[in-house]
């Protein structure tokens, strides 16, 4: 499975090579990295700070997943382990279901969650972010012939599913709300959903749906549809590590720890392990 997520990776890598306006088509998203943080930032002190916990979700391909050996790897994972390595500390990064992942770190069972959660209004009531790492767009995907395009009157009375309480349903709510919106707990049963014909269409993270849409699960059954999504009120201006709210020392400590990462190419290194040739 992981060396087809990599093949897969390469097309969508190359397809971000074409101008901007190539992004309506099929099969592109990838991420891209934001402005480099600062390689002078002052070392913070963490004498104090012997391991981190982090928590992450398992359904996330290429960023957090199982391999076909059942091991937990992805960007996300050895992003987090790098840090680790660039703090020399000791490194924990445990699994759990998207809806645990805040409370459990709220709970201060664990240190920080690397899990691709947007800041927004809601997230940053509970949580601080580091600086961003990575962005994507949100895409729609819906069953092959379906529709022609993406608008509020040709989606009106379209069942879309969507992954609830996330930014992608808030956007959803406030644009398409002539729309049928369906939440589902996970991504991956809004995307069965979609394959059974239950919904129309999905709409959410650009990278899982074109994993997904390309994969063999999806069993050739559905395709991009309208261009690519980035408005910053809904999906912000990155994806960052979130700590709990107020906890100023982690987040400095894992920005700096980010910094390191990026200053020694152990970054950059994992970009083109997990997107070959993605825009740097």
């Amino acid at each position: 499975m992981a060396a087809l997520l990599r093949a897969l990776a390469l097309v969508c890598a190359l397809a971000l090579c074409l101008p901007s306006m190539g992004l309506a088509q099929e099969g592109e998203s990838a991420p891209a990295e934001p402005e480099s943080s600062d390689v002078r930032r002052p070392k913070p002190d963490y004498q104090d700070v012997e391991r981190i916990r982090f928590l992450t979700d398992s359904d996330y391909p290429p960023f957090n997943y199982y391999d076909e050996e059942g091991a937990l790897t992805g960007f996300n994972v050895d992003l987090a382990r790098a840090v680790c390595d660039e703090l020399v500390v000791e490194c924990d990064v445990v699994p759990l279901d998207w809806a645990e992942l805040v409370p459990t770190l709220k709970r201060e069972e664990a240190d920080a969650v690397i899990a691709s959660i947007r800041p927004s209004k809601q997230t940053l009531e509970e949580l601080d972010f580091t600086e961003s790492y990575y962005h994507t767009p949100a895409r729609f995907i819906m069953r092959k012939g379906e529709f022609e395009e993406v608008t509020q009157e040709a989606l009106r009375g379209a069942k879309i599913g969507v992954v609830a309480n996330s930014a992608h349903q808030a956007f959803l709510a406030d644009f398409f709300g002539e729309s049928e919106i369906v939440p589902f707990e996970r991504a991956s049963k809004a995307m069965e959903a979609l394959k059974e014909g239950e919904v129309d269409l999905m709409f959410g993270d650009g990278i899982s749906l074109m994993f997904w849409v390309n994969g063999t699960s999806s069993q050739n059954c559905c395709a991009f549809i309208g261009g690519p999504f980035t408005e910053s009120r809904y999906f912000g201006e990155g994806i960052g590590i979130a700590v709990l709210r107020g906890n100023r020392k982690m987040r400095q400590v894992l920005d700096y720890g980010l910094a390191r990462v990026r200053a020694t190419g152990r970054y950059e290194e994992l970009l083109r392990r997990y997107f070959p040739f993605s825009v740097l």
